[in-house]
Protein backbone atom coordinates (compact mmCIF):
# COMPACT_ATOMS: atom_id res chain seq x y z
CA UNK A 1 0.00 0.00 0.00
CA UNK A 2 1.71 3.09 -0.82
CA UNK A 3 2.33 5.83 1.52
CA UNK A 4 1.23 8.60 -0.91
CA UNK A 5 -2.47 7.29 -1.20
CA UNK A 6 -5.06 7.56 1.45
CA UNK A 7 -5.40 4.47 3.63
CA UNK A 8 -8.77 4.48 4.89
CA UNK A 9 -9.80 4.78 1.41
CA UNK A 10 -8.38 1.92 -0.18
CA UNK A 11 -9.54 -0.33 2.51
CA UNK A 12 -13.30 1.29 2.00
CA UNK A 13 -12.59 0.51 -1.86
CA UNK A 14 -10.98 -2.99 -1.65
CA UNK A 15 -15.07 -4.20 -0.08
CA UNK A 16 -16.57 -2.94 -3.22
CA UNK A 17 -14.57 -4.82 -5.65
CA UNK A 18 -15.87 -8.20 -4.83
CA UNK A 19 -19.58 -6.71 -6.15
CA UNK A 20 -19.64 -7.46 -9.56
CA UNK A 21 -20.17 -5.00 -12.40
CA UNK A 22 -23.94 -5.60 -12.76
CA UNK A 23 -24.62 -5.43 -9.28
CA UNK A 24 -23.12 -2.10 -8.96
CA UNK A 25 -24.64 -0.74 -12.52
CA UNK A 26 -27.68 -1.34 -10.73
CA UNK A 27 -27.51 0.38 -7.29
CA UNK A 28 -26.33 3.28 -9.39
CA UNK A 29 -29.40 3.57 -11.25
CA UNK A 30 -31.76 3.54 -8.45
CA UNK A 31 -29.58 5.35 -5.96
CA UNK A 32 -29.49 8.17 -8.84
CA UNK A 33 -33.37 7.74 -8.69
CA UNK A 34 -33.77 8.39 -4.84
CA UNK A 35 -30.36 10.30 -4.66
CA UNK A 36 -29.98 12.35 -7.62
CA UNK A 37 -25.76 13.45 -7.93
CA UNK A 38 -24.73 16.25 -6.06
CA UNK A 39 -22.38 18.91 -8.07
CA UNK A 40 -18.87 18.87 -6.10
CA UNK A 41 -18.77 22.33 -5.58
CA UNK A 42 -22.52 22.70 -4.77
CA UNK A 43 -25.20 20.79 -2.86
CA UNK A 44 -27.14 21.59 -6.11
CA UNK A 45 -28.36 17.79 -7.84
CA UNK A 46 -26.90 17.59 -11.19
CA UNK A 47 -27.33 14.57 -14.14
CA UNK A 48 -24.42 13.09 -13.48
CA UNK A 49 -21.15 14.18 -10.83
CA UNK A 50 -19.56 17.10 -11.22
CA UNK A 51 -19.59 21.13 -11.41
CA UNK A 52 -22.42 22.92 -11.70
CA UNK A 53 -22.81 24.57 -15.21
CA UNK A 54 -21.44 28.24 -13.33
CA UNK A 55 -18.47 26.51 -12.27
CA UNK A 56 -17.88 25.17 -15.69
CA UNK A 57 -18.47 28.49 -17.57
CA UNK A 58 -15.87 30.10 -15.01
CA UNK A 59 -13.24 27.87 -15.52
CA UNK A 60 -10.71 28.48 -18.31
CA UNK A 61 -9.91 25.59 -19.86
CA UNK A 62 -6.83 25.50 -22.08
CA UNK A 63 -7.06 24.36 -25.80
CA UNK A 64 -4.58 24.40 -28.61
CA UNK A 65 -2.38 26.09 -29.29
CA UNK A 66 -0.05 25.77 -26.45
CA UNK A 67 3.34 25.61 -25.69
CA UNK A 68 4.64 21.91 -26.48
CA UNK A 69 7.48 23.01 -23.43
CA UNK A 70 5.50 24.71 -20.29
CA UNK A 71 1.28 24.08 -21.33
CA UNK A 72 1.18 27.74 -21.75
CA UNK A 73 -1.62 29.09 -23.86
CA UNK A 74 -0.88 31.24 -26.99
CA UNK A 75 -2.90 34.26 -27.83
CA UNK A 76 -3.21 33.23 -31.42
CA UNK A 77 -2.66 30.17 -33.89
CA UNK A 78 0.46 31.01 -36.10
CA UNK A 79 -0.04 28.09 -38.34
CA UNK A 80 2.00 24.82 -39.61
CA UNK A 81 5.18 26.88 -39.07
CA UNK A 82 5.25 28.45 -35.77
CA UNK A 83 7.06 27.82 -33.09
CA UNK A 84 6.07 24.82 -30.87
CA UNK A 85 7.27 26.53 -27.57
CA UNK A 86 7.58 30.06 -26.35
CA UNK A 87 10.47 32.29 -25.60
CA UNK A 88 10.52 31.49 -21.99
CA UNK A 89 10.91 27.09 -23.13
CA UNK A 90 13.35 28.27 -26.33
CA UNK A 91 15.64 30.43 -24.02
CA UNK A 92 15.46 28.30 -21.14
CA UNK A 93 14.05 24.40 -21.72
CA UNK A 94 12.76 22.68 -18.54
CA UNK A 95 14.27 19.15 -17.39
CA UNK A 96 11.05 17.79 -18.25
CA UNK A 97 10.46 17.25 -21.83
CA UNK A 98 6.69 17.81 -22.61
CA UNK A 99 4.06 19.67 -20.28
CA UNK A 100 0.29 20.44 -20.49
CA UNK A 101 -2.20 21.80 -18.24
CA UNK A 102 -6.42 21.28 -18.07
CA UNK A 103 -7.13 24.90 -17.32
CA UNK A 104 -5.40 28.29 -16.56
CA UNK A 105 -5.01 29.00 -12.38
CA UNK A 106 -7.22 31.61 -11.24
CA UNK A 107 -10.01 32.23 -8.98
CA UNK A 108 -12.17 29.91 -10.51
CA UNK A 109 -9.78 26.90 -10.60
CA UNK A 110 -7.77 27.95 -7.19
CA UNK A 111 -11.24 27.38 -5.39
CA UNK A 112 -11.78 23.89 -6.44
CA UNK A 113 -8.10 22.87 -6.35
CA UNK A 114 -7.88 23.84 -2.71
CA UNK A 115 -10.96 21.81 -1.97
CA UNK A 116 -8.77 18.78 -2.83
CA UNK A 117 -5.79 19.92 -1.32
CA UNK A 118 -7.14 21.28 1.98
CA UNK A 119 -10.82 20.78 2.50
CA UNK A 120 -10.16 16.72 1.98
CA UNK A 121 -13.08 16.90 -0.46
CA UNK A 122 -11.78 13.67 -2.82
CA UNK A 123 -14.30 13.58 -6.04
CA UNK A 124 -12.39 16.20 -7.17
CA UNK A 125 -9.29 13.95 -7.61
CA UNK A 126 -10.78 11.58 -10.63
CA UNK A 127 -12.87 14.97 -11.63
CA UNK A 128 -9.50 16.55 -12.35
CA UNK A 129 -8.00 13.14 -13.40
CA UNK A 130 -10.53 13.35 -16.35
CA UNK A 131 -9.32 17.05 -17.10
CA UNK A 132 -6.18 15.79 -17.31
CA UNK A 133 -6.51 12.82 -19.70
CA UNK A 134 -8.01 15.55 -22.26
CA UNK A 135 -5.46 17.96 -22.08
CA UNK A 136 -2.26 15.53 -21.24
CA UNK A 137 -3.77 13.10 -24.05
CA UNK A 138 -0.23 13.37 -26.29
CA UNK A 139 1.67 12.56 -23.19
CA UNK A 140 -0.53 9.89 -22.15
CA UNK A 141 0.00 8.01 -25.32
CA UNK A 142 3.49 7.73 -24.99
CA UNK A 143 4.15 7.73 -21.38
CA UNK A 144 5.08 4.35 -19.46
CA UNK A 145 4.02 4.94 -16.12
CA UNK A 146 2.35 7.39 -14.06
CA UNK A 147 4.50 9.48 -11.15
CA UNK A 148 2.79 11.77 -8.71
CA UNK A 149 4.65 14.44 -7.26
CA UNK A 150 5.53 13.46 -3.83
CA UNK A 151 4.90 14.96 -0.47
CA UNK A 152 7.35 14.92 2.99
CA UNK A 153 6.12 11.97 5.37
CA UNK A 154 5.71 15.30 7.63
CA UNK A 155 3.37 16.79 5.44
CA UNK A 156 1.52 13.80 4.50
CA UNK A 157 0.84 13.15 8.59
CA UNK A 158 -1.01 16.36 8.55
CA UNK A 159 -2.68 15.83 5.59
CA UNK A 160 -3.56 12.47 5.55
CA UNK A 161 -3.11 12.22 1.46
CA UNK A 162 -1.15 13.15 -1.48
CA UNK A 163 -3.42 15.25 -4.02
CA UNK A 164 -0.91 14.16 -7.06
CA UNK A 165 -1.19 10.72 -5.84
CA UNK A 166 -5.20 10.79 -6.05
CA UNK A 167 -5.04 11.87 -8.57
CA UNK A 168 -2.51 10.07 -10.73
CA UNK A 169 -4.31 6.91 -9.69
CA UNK A 170 -7.30 6.58 -11.59
CA UNK A 171 -5.48 8.63 -14.38
CA UNK A 172 -2.82 5.80 -14.81
CA UNK A 173 -5.84 3.16 -14.48
CA UNK A 174 -8.06 4.24 -17.53
CA UNK A 175 -4.72 5.39 -19.59
CA UNK A 176 -3.85 1.72 -18.84
CA UNK A 177 -0.19 2.66 -17.72
CA UNK A 178 1.93 1.34 -14.51
CA UNK A 179 1.28 3.46 -12.16
CA UNK A 180 4.36 4.34 -9.50
CA UNK A 181 3.10 6.43 -6.25
CA UNK A 182 6.47 5.51 -4.55
CA UNK A 183 9.02 5.72 -6.98
CA UNK A 184 9.50 9.17 -6.35
CA UNK A 185 10.10 10.36 -2.57
CA UNK A 186 10.86 13.57 -0.88
CA UNK A 187 13.85 13.49 1.38
CA UNK A 188 13.85 17.32 3.03
CA UNK A 189 10.56 18.61 4.31
CA UNK A 190 10.80 22.36 2.76
CA UNK A 191 8.86 25.49 3.60
CA UNK A 192 5.74 26.07 1.42
CA UNK A 193 6.68 27.84 -2.17
CA UNK A 194 4.06 30.08 -1.41
CA UNK A 195 5.16 33.67 -1.65
CA UNK A 196 8.39 32.55 -3.10
CA UNK A 197 10.64 34.12 -5.73
CA UNK A 198 11.36 31.99 -8.80
CA UNK A 199 14.90 31.46 -7.93
CA UNK A 200 14.21 31.19 -4.21
CA UNK A 201 11.50 28.36 -5.04
CA UNK A 202 14.32 26.87 -7.16
CA UNK A 203 16.68 27.13 -4.34
CA UNK A 204 13.94 25.29 -1.77
CA UNK A 205 13.51 22.77 -3.67
CA UNK A 206 16.53 21.90 -5.31
CA UNK A 207 17.72 18.69 -3.81
CA UNK A 208 14.06 17.85 -2.31
CA UNK A 209 13.99 14.45 -4.12
CA UNK A 210 15.42 11.62 -5.04
CA UNK A 211 14.51 8.20 -6.39
CA UNK A 212 13.91 5.49 -4.02
CA UNK A 213 15.57 1.98 -4.85
CA UNK A 214 12.59 0.40 -6.16
CA UNK A 215 11.73 3.12 -8.10
CA UNK A 216 14.98 3.40 -9.85
CA UNK A 217 14.47 -0.52 -11.04
CA UNK A 218 11.36 0.35 -12.55
CA UNK A 219 12.29 3.50 -14.17
CA UNK A 220 15.02 2.88 -15.49
CA UNK A 221 14.79 3.76 -19.72
CA UNK A 222 11.33 4.61 -19.53
CA UNK A 223 8.93 7.85 -20.41
CA UNK A 224 7.50 8.93 -17.46
CA UNK A 225 4.73 10.99 -16.87
CA UNK A 226 4.91 13.30 -13.59
CA UNK A 227 1.51 14.45 -12.23
CA UNK A 228 0.59 17.72 -9.91
CA UNK A 229 -2.38 19.89 -9.32
CA UNK A 230 -0.20 23.37 -9.76
CA UNK A 231 2.53 24.40 -12.37
CA UNK A 232 3.53 27.80 -10.72
CA UNK A 233 7.05 28.62 -11.75
CA UNK A 234 8.20 24.48 -12.44
CA UNK A 235 10.53 24.79 -9.61
CA UNK A 236 9.40 21.35 -8.16
CA UNK A 237 8.67 20.19 -11.47
CA UNK A 238 11.73 20.82 -12.55
CA UNK A 239 13.52 19.14 -9.59
CA UNK A 240 11.38 16.12 -9.80
CA UNK A 241 12.49 15.56 -13.70
CA UNK A 242 15.57 16.18 -12.95
CA UNK A 243 16.04 13.06 -10.34
CA UNK A 244 14.05 10.91 -12.64
CA UNK A 245 16.69 11.78 -15.10
CA UNK A 246 19.54 11.26 -12.84
CA UNK A 247 18.04 7.81 -11.81
CA UNK A 248 18.11 6.55 -15.70
CA UNK A 249 14.39 7.59 -16.89
CA UNK A 250 14.41 8.41 -20.49
CA UNK A 251 12.17 10.91 -20.48
CA UNK A 252 9.88 13.02 -18.17
CA UNK A 253 6.79 14.67 -19.64
CA UNK A 254 4.73 16.77 -17.02
CA UNK A 255 0.91 17.10 -16.23
CA UNK A 256 -1.12 18.92 -14.17
CA UNK A 257 -4.42 19.98 -13.13
CA UNK A 258 -3.90 23.91 -14.11
CA UNK A 259 -0.74 26.36 -14.65
CA UNK A 260 -0.57 30.01 -13.91
CA UNK A 261 -1.29 32.57 -16.86
CA UNK A 262 1.88 34.49 -16.82
CA UNK A 263 5.17 33.03 -18.38
CA UNK A 264 7.87 32.04 -15.98
CA UNK A 265 10.98 34.10 -14.83
CA UNK A 266 13.83 33.50 -17.40
CA UNK A 267 17.21 33.87 -15.03
CA UNK A 268 19.87 35.80 -16.14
Amino acid sequence: MSLQDGVWRDRLKAGWTRITLGARSLGRGLADLLLPPLAHDSPEATASAGLTPDAWARVAFLEDPVCDGCGAGFEMDGGPFAAPRCAACLARPYAFARARAACVYDEASRGLILKLKHGDHQPFAPLFARWISRSAAPLLETADAVVPVPLHRFRLLSRRFNQAAEISRPLARDAGLEYLPDALIRRTHTTSQGGKSARGRRLNVRKAFAVSAEGRRRIKGRRILLVDDVLTTGATAEACARALLEAGARAVDLAVVARVRTAREIPT
